[in-house]
């Protein structure tokens, strides 16, 4: 079974490519049964993808609007992406997706995601050029992120090898990656939270497979961990994008089931 519920989708409120309603008619064209809207968070310092406190207020708005608007089409929900940096939301969001985007060693910034040419003069400047070091700063973050945001769902939890397809800038099997991924992990299983699978980073051509790797979803489901299938959707194309590899990816892993977010609540439902 494929899931047709994605939490996890920018606007051209952040650093998406369509309108929210354009995301919407796109939905139930697709025939989607939910759709959740994920802003992200504005943060402490200028971006250009995240938002700032009144883009916040016309974002909460607009989805509110069209919650109402297409109440017997979709289910609609408003959420947040939810930045480490940015703490607990101030906001009833219906749900928080808790992220981690930037490290700041020493007083710096270096963004995980933005490209693989910043990724590595961050570990440059403010880890001695050690991406083993680096990896373990943002696992010792991403290990807090559901006590500080109070975090439904764990949003791509190793968003750290985006740029690393085919082990091109680490091992992702080295000891001094995997152990501090590990531990992030089994921390943030002792939570009741709901982890990712994220198609965002195959969409635009980065990864061939989903966040998180296949050893680390291993690991969530031989301790019985809750997963949700995502996409990460930043263009109304793509709001199912790799769900079906998702799937078999899960099934492969040892997963029984996915999460999905219905009217009722959180619902499981049988791979």
């Amino acid at each position: 079974m494929i899931p047709k519920c994605n939490l996890h989708t920018h606007t051209n409120f952040c650093d998406g490519k369509h309108s929210a309603e354009e995301m919407v008619l796109a939905a139930i064209d697709a025939g989607m049964e939910t759709l959740g809207f994920s802003g992200h968070s504005g943060l402490p310092f200028s971006t250009t993808w995240a938002m700032k406190q009144e883009r916040t207020k016309q974002y909460q708005r607009e989805i509110l609007r069209l919650k109402d608007a297409y109440k017997d089409r979709l289910h609609i929900l408003l959420g947040i992406e939810q930045d480490l940096l940015t703490g607990i939301p101030d906001y009833p969001y219906d749900y928080v997706i808790g992220s981690v985007h930037c490290l700041q060693p020493e007083g710096g910034e270096v963004m995980v995601d933005h490209s693989e040419e910043v990724l590595l003069e961050g570990a440059k400047t403010y880890y001695g050029g050690d991406l083993y070091r680096l990896c373990k700063d943002y696992y010792q973050r991403m290990a807090t992120v559901a006590d500080v945001t109070r975090c439904d769902i764990v949003g791509h939890f190793d968003l750290v090898t985006k740029f690393n397809e085919g082990g091109r800038m680490f091992d992702e099997q080295d000891p001094r990656y995997l152990r501090v991924a590990l531990e992030a992990l089994d921390a943030l299983l002792e939570k009741d939270v709901v982890f990712e699978i994220n198609t965002g980073a195959m969409s635009r051509g980065y990864r061939k497979t989903p966040y998180p790797s296949p050893i680390l979803l291993r690991r969530i489901a031989e301790k019985r961990g809750n997963v949700t299938i995502t996409s990460d959707a930043h263009a109304k194309e793509n709001l199912l994008y790799g769900f079906a590899d998702a799937v078999h990816l899960a099934r492969s892993s040892g997963l029984g089931c996915v999460w999905v977010m219905t009217r009722d609540g959180w619902k499981s439902r049988a791979l």
